[in-house]
């Protein structure tokens, strides 16, 4: 294939050569995404307005009591869960925003469109609650969770751009809905209902049981369809196929949550089994190529790497304190206990850039580069250059350390 960079990329500074600055200046992308500033305060009216639904849905179960235990609930089960996608997400992580932004859409602007679809429906349709429950729903959720997929699909291409990207995305928009709606539904079932057989605590923690215990990757899982086909259609030309992609994840993502609401209404208890069994299965599938997806980008970091260091934009005893996690946590406790704090915040900075770097240079290399993919890789390396005179590394290991197979 042909070059797709110019002869002339300036070589590097010898590093540690410079001076530390007191204050590390502020990094701004090049080329800059345009509405980030739109997108913060839609998060803050977001999270307001969050605030508001968490208060009235909790304020359902009739006393304090029923509202701490519904709130209660309802988080519980989220760190372990934010820390899966945090996981998955680390080796190219997206900006905090952007998963707030998720998590905020999925609890608030998804919550508030799937809820007036199911009023307006239910008010204007003589539909049974199992009929609203195993078709309605999930034809007005999954496309009010996928809303935001979608948008940031066309809008900020950068976000999602490969299979990890859409999972991670789509399971915090997934976890943003279920956290707001598992709140409503411990709330009713504190105040009890015919379809459970008690009331207050009891009845609170057995729904706390099925939805926070059983299954919390319901909903995440459910969108996560749709965020999955999102990002295999970043690495087609087609537009045609795009669409396609696109139009099947979303009717897998109703699929998938008609099935599960279908088993509780109709399935009765061999049914609700069954079903679970079947979506454990798709669970442990996603979750092993997630897994396996996570691996290989490690291995895709470090030939990037051994790659650039070959053209001579890094050093090649750099790879390892910008590639492996042990060695990056040493790099930056190195820097933090001999020249300060600065000097952590450089080796931190300097490694998100190289990492990033790598990534976008890998996707050029192989055929598949990214939105603006060349610019950005040139603007990546001015800013580790800029960095490099302040950069404190430890001392380089052993080569047989820090060599990396081009396989």
């Amino acid at each position: 294939m042909s070059q797709p960079y110019a002869d002339d990329v300036a070589v590097p500074q010898e590093a540690g050569r410079g001076e530390i600055p007191r204050r590390l200046p502020r990094y701004r992308e090049t080329p800059r995404q345009r509405g980030r500033t739109l997108l913060m305060v839609l998060v803050g009216i977001g999270v307001v307005i969050g605030l508001v639904a968490v208060g009235i849905f909790a304020a359902s179960a009739g006393d304090a009591e029923g509202a701490r235990l519904a709130v209660l609930y309802a988080f519980i089960p989220l760190p372990v869960l934010w820390l899966v996608y945090w996981w998955l997400d680390r080796y190219e992580p997206e900006p905090r925003r952007y998963k707030v932004a998720a998590f905020v859409w999925g609890g608030v602007g998804a919550v508030a469109i799937a809820l007036v679809v199911q009023l307006v429906v239910a008010e204007v349709a003589d539909l049974t609650d199992q009929q609203l429950a195993s078709f309605v729903a999930p034809l007005s959720e999954e496309p009010a969770k996928g809303l935001f997929l979608l948008f940031t699909f066309l809008r900020w291409r950068r976000i999602i751009d490969g299979f990890l990207d859409g999972l991670v995305v789509a399971g915090l928009v997934g976890l943003g809905f279920a956290f707001v709606e598992n709140i409503g539904y411990y709330a009713a079932s504190y105040l009890g209902s015919p379809e459970i057989p008690v009331a207050g605590a009891e009845g609170a923690a057995g729904t706390f049981f099925v939805r926070g215990v059983v299954s919390p990757f319901a909903h995440p899982l459910f969108t996560s369809a749709f965020g999955i086909a999102l990002g295999l259609a970043v690495l087609v030309r087609s537009k045609v196929l795009k669409v396609v992609i696109g139009v099947l994840g979303m009717a897998v993502s109703v699929a998938l949550h008609g099935l599960w609401n279908a088993s509780l209404s109709y399935g009765g208890g061999a049914g609700f089994v069954l079903v679970y069994l079947a979506l454990g299965l798709v669970l442990l599938v996603v979750g092993v190529i997630a897994v396996v997806t996570r691996v290989r980008q490690v291995r895709t970091l470090e030939r990037s790497l051994s790659y650039v260091a070959e053209r001579g934009w890094i050093h090649p005893a750099e790879i390892p304190y910008l590639s492996r996690f042990s060695y990056r946590k040493k790099a930056r406790k190195h820097a933090r206990s001999n020249h300060g704090r600065v000097a952590a915040k450089v080796v931190r900075r300097y490694q998100r850039l190289a990492t990033e770097m790598a990534f976008l240079h890998d996707a050029i290399m192989s055929g598949h580069a990214k939105p603006h993919g060349v610019e950005r890789t040139y603007a990546l390396l001015d800013a580790m250059y800029a960095l490099r005179p302040a950069l404190r590394l430890p001392p380089p290991l052993p080569v047989a350390h820090r060599a990396v197979p081009h396989a």
